[in-house]
């Protein structure tokens, strides 16, 4: 009986999502990629590999024919609406298709048809134009993992590279909110979730875990912010009273260099910014978004929709292929 396969979800049609899912299945011998499929329109993925001049065979399937398609055709899990985008011009006419793959690729993961979710990019800004209500991407799969579970996910979003992993504590809110956001509790939680999730998917037996100052040089002790000492020290004294190895706060401008990293599996940032910088400077082509603390495994290329470039075939596919890669690895039984 073959193990189940991974799931593209289409993301957002007018940006490079579409392209990089039939340029991945191209490279699926060359970089040795385990079978997938792609929820979309056939026929909007036709059309797409027509314009770039791409030989690629599309294959309407079920997901237990992914597995033998795949060495043959792109196999595609038919969504019940049409696509039609333009290229590099999103409209809100697409939402109902790209909520349509999410929300599919969710369901048949938690009902063991599938083994990982791997997201292509999606704009935030085009699904609120059609009535879209979560935050972003990583908050409408945790609301999609609790609905009828009877369980309340937090879900924490991880950028993972072989050099680098690190972890926003607050993530897509204005800078000048995050001193109010940063909580004891919150900072707790997360670390919890990353120390588990390294333990239990990436088998890192007793991870360890860096947090980031939130203040220039950790808050030099009070004298430039209280922060440091009032919410991260209280949190690190937590994580260390239930046996996690937590080390900081250290200051951010000291932390991600090699010598530095080598001396923990994961950094806890305290902002967006603060996480994204490190890793997009260390492994810009190569990082994955990882989502922790579902009762499933999504990764995600680590960049949004490039609608300026969508079309033009130039987009690369590394960080899609290093995200499928992690996802099988992760979901391994």
């Amino acid at each position: 009986m073959n193990q189940p396969s991974l799931l593209l979800t289409q993301g957002d049609p007018a940006g490079i999502g579409p392209e990089l899912a039939l340029r991945a299945w191209m490279l699926r011998e060359e970089r040795t990629l385990p079978p997938f499929a792609v929820l979309s329109d056939p026929a909007f993925l036709e059309r797409v590999a027509q314009s770039q001049g791409w030989d690629v065979p599309i294959m309407a399937v079920q997901t237990e024919q992914i597995p033998d398609t795949f060495p043959k055709a792109l196999p595609v899990l038919p969504l019940s609406v049409s696509v039609s985008a333009q290229p590099g011009r999103p409209a809100a006419g697409a939402a109902a298709s790209v909520v349509e793959s999410i929300e599919t690729a969710v369901r048949l993961v938690q009902k063991g048809s599938a083994s990982a979710l791997v997201t292509n990019p999606i704009a935030k800004h085009v699904l609120y134009e059609a009535g879209f209500r979560h935050p972003g991407h990583t908050e409408f799969l945790a609301a999609l993992a609790s609905k009828g579970s009877g369980e309340v996910y937090h879900s924490v979003m991880m950028l993972w590279s072989e050099g680098l992993a690190v972890v926003p504590v607050t993530v897509h809110i204005p800078l000048a909110d995050v001193p109010s956001a940063l909580t004891t509790d919150l900072i707790v939680l997360t670390g919890r979730i990353v120390a588990r999730e390294l333990r239990e998917r990436f088998g890192i037996a007793h991870p360890r875990l860096a947090l980031a100052g939130l203040n220039p040089h950790a808050g030099e002790n009070g004298a430039m912010g209280t922060e440091d000492a009032g919410i991260i020290v209280p949190a690190i004294d937590a994580l260390r009273a239930e046996g996690i190895e937590a080390v900081g706060p250290l200051p951010a401008d000291t932390m991600f260099h090699a010598r530095a990293r080598a001396r923990y599996d994961a950094a806890l940032a305290m902002y967006h910014d603060q996480a994204l910088i490190p890793i997009k400077t260390i492994a810009f082509d190569e990082a994955v978004n990882v989502t922790l603390g579902l009762p499933f495994v999504r990764t995600s290329p680590d960049h949004g929709t490039a609608f300026d470039i969508a079309g033009r075939g130039i987009a690369r596919p590394d960080s899609l292929i290093a995200a499928i890669k992690l996802a099988a690895r992760l979901s391994k039984p």
